[in-house]
């Protein structure tokens, strides 16, 4: 029997690959890790929390003691690591959050594997890592990022992950560590976190509140719907090979601009109101420090290698998107009231 620790399970992307775990596997067990600061929500997996192989702990990364401590009560052979501090406003205000978290943390994850698998590791263990498109910096207008672009990080959030990513394969390369990594795009769909854009502007536009924009509203990213990237990390986590990197991205660039105008002519007709009254929203307000103009990932690795590619279009994942927050409004209103944090399972 598989034991998988996924961290970060209760985050908006860990969230949904704990539950396609739970439900695919279940003769694995499933343990999910997390601290619940404040993008931390239970209440997102209150539907398998019952489940038989389903656990919920409780702990930080950065306390290597309760680490080591979980590892020695359950002996977790195999490890999808998904916790991370991972909004670049905040870690332009804090820097040293996200250094704590996303280096620090992921660096005492790979002591307490070196320390419980090693030195002689099996081909039944593996570290997963996820991570990031925004390592490998801003293109230009032409271009994608592959897996072997150079790392340029701009932010320090970028930063950290960049710093992660290099504490992996350097663990890889030093004690033989079986490990893959992924680097993802933006995600979008169900439970995020209403910080992130989609979920932010689905709550403005219900509430008639601005929709603030960076800059000219040009910059470009490649979206990817979180289900299909649950389904990516499924296939990484078990077919991938060991000390490769893997770049699962949506095939999706769109304009922020552009983006926000799409979700805006779904919300009218979702809500009922007059074509472009969501569009008058729109507001453009001054650039963040170090703003990336544009993202876009090669997916063609894990599609020749894998098989994967994304089920839905754009538009369809965001009609989808839309249509679960306007049927989930109490789990929007749990979060804007800071409810969710009083969630725990019984």
């Amino acid at each position: 029997m598989k034991k998988v620790l996924i961290t970060g399970g209760a985050g908006f992307i860990g969230s949904h690959v704990v539950r396609l775990f739970v439900n695919k596997y279940p003769e694995y067990q499933i343990y999910n890790l997390d601290a619940l600061t404040y993008a931390g929500n239970l209440e997102s997996l209150k539907d398998i929390e019952k489940a038989a192989n389903y656990t919920f702990l409780k702990a930080d990364i950065n306390n290597s003691q309760a680490i080591e401590d979980l590892f020695m009560e359950f002996a977790f052979d195999n490890i999808i690591h998904l916790a991370a501090e991972s909004h670049v406003d905040r870690s332009i205000n804090d820097p040293m959050i996200f250094v704590k978290t996303n280096v620090i943390g992921t660096v005492n994850l790979l002591n307490a594997v070196r320390k419980f698998w090693g030195p002689n590791f099996d081909n039944n263990k593996r570290f997963y890592h996820i991570s990031t498109d925004e390592v490998y910096g801003s293109l230009g207008t032409e271009g994608l990022f592959t897996e072997k672009t150079p790392y340029s990080p701009n932010s320090p959030y970028a930063a950290s992950k960049a710093s992660s990513d290099h504490f992996v394969r350097s663990y890889g390369e030093t004690y033989n560590l079986p490990y893959v990594i992924s680097n993802c795009s933006n995600n979008y769909g169900p439970n995020q976190f209403p910080e992130k854009l989609i979920p932010l502007f689905i709550s403005n536009i219900i509430e008639n509140k601005s929709l603030p924009l960076y800059g000219d509203g040009n910059y470009t990213r490649d979206w990817l719907f979180v289900i299909d990237h649950a389904k990516a990390i499924d296939l990484i986590f078990h077919k991938g090979l060991n000390k490769s990197t893997y770049n699962i991205g949506g095939f999706n660039e769109w304009k922020n601009l552009d983006l926000v105008k799409v979700l805006c002519e779904i919300m009218d007709v979702k809500l009922n109101r007059q074509k472009g009254a969501s569009a008058k929203l729109i507001t453009h307000i001054e650039d963040r420090p170090g703003h990336d103009k544009r993202y876009a990932i090669d997916a063609t690795k894990i599609n020749k290698e894998l098989g994967w590619e994304p089920s839905v279009t754009f538009r369809e994942g965001l009609e989808k998107t839309v249509d679960w927050y306007l049927e989930n409004s109490e789990w929007m209103q749990n979060i804007v009231s800071g409810k969710y944090q009083k969630y725990h399972m019984d």
